[in-house]
């Protein structure tokens, strides 16, 4: 079974969709599911995650709503305010879903480079560990450093690490990446998504051979049992197209057996996010 962990769902709109600039263009235009079923089809995928992409309620509940209809999404990373005071409140009104399987905030765009460390959003994250949700890490690398630290408080909790914390790939850098990446990974309570590499290259000229040691470092800190594959659909469009992204790790982890691929390509996926 091959699970794609990563993918979206929007019905586009210049104002909320905005961080989607003029050398993206090509995802200026609505993503359903009947689209990616159909990519699916074609690339022999079996089911998915479905992550959010904009910090609101009303974005949970529309991927909920849409795993309630097509039986591939099987399961939700939905958004809610990690932070807010009635946590415990929006997440009770959530309990009965059991396709939303955790959340995630887009920290990423937080000017605070340790948003992870304070204690509002500690107390959300003790919140989501006595429920069982599991909670994906979007950060930057320079970013990583407060990455670090936040794992060491919880080392109970279910997290994975977006697009491999997002190296700056176009411009070479990989050393101080390497270096966090693989203090991170030896929190068996972490793991890492092999997605989103191709639109941190340069999009019209990436090579298979550019990713390959980034993919390598995440291979060997991480290990066969806590890596997973994702496609970062349809945000991998501007860089590619579902194929090339999916062979990209098809491809570099041909070498392994057969039920270490099978895992990379799915078992991972549905094990961490009890699908």
């Amino acid at each position: 079974m091959i699970i794609d962990s990563h993918q979206h769902f929007w019905n586009y709109e210049p104002v909320k969709h905005e961080w989607i600039d003029d050398s993206m263009s090509v995802i200026r235009r609505d993503f359903t599911p009947s689209d990616l079923k159909k990519v699916y089809e074609e690339n022999g995928v079996d089911g998915c995650v479905a992550v959010q992409a904009d910090q609101t309620l009303e974005e949970t509940d529309f991927l909920l709503e849409l795993s309630s209809k097509n039986s591939f999404i099987k399961g939700v990373v939905g958004w809610v305010d990690l932070r807010a005071s009635n946590l415990t409140d929006v997440l009770d009104t959530y309990q009965s879903f059991d396709k939303l399987k955790g959340f995630r905030h887009i920290v990423q765009g937080e000017a605070d480079h340790n948003f992870l460390l304070r204690p509002n959003f500690f107390n959300g994250i003790q919140t989501l560990e006595k429920r069982g949700y599991v909670y994906d890490i979007l950060v930057f690398p320079h970013q990583l450093g407060s990455v670090l630290e936040f794992v060491k408080k919880f080392p109970n909790q279910k997290f994975v690490i977006d697009h491999i914390a997002k190296p700056y790939i176009k411009d070479g850098f990989y050393e101080g990446w390497a270096t966090q990446m693989k203090e991170i990974a030896k929190y068996e309570n972490v793991e890492c998504k092999l997605s989103g590499m191709i639109t941190e290259a340069d999009f019209k000229t990436w090579t298979p051979t550019q990713m390959q040691p980034y993919m390598e470092l995440v291979l060997e800190a991480f290990g066969t049992k806590r890596t997973m594959f994702g496609s970062d659909w349809p945000v991998c469009l501007v860089a590619g197209n579902y194929k090339k992204v999916k062979e990209l790790t098809t491809n570099f982890i041909a070498g392994l057996t057969v039920n270490e691929q099978s895992d990379i390509m799915g078992k991972n996926a549905v094990k961490f996010y009890n699908l």
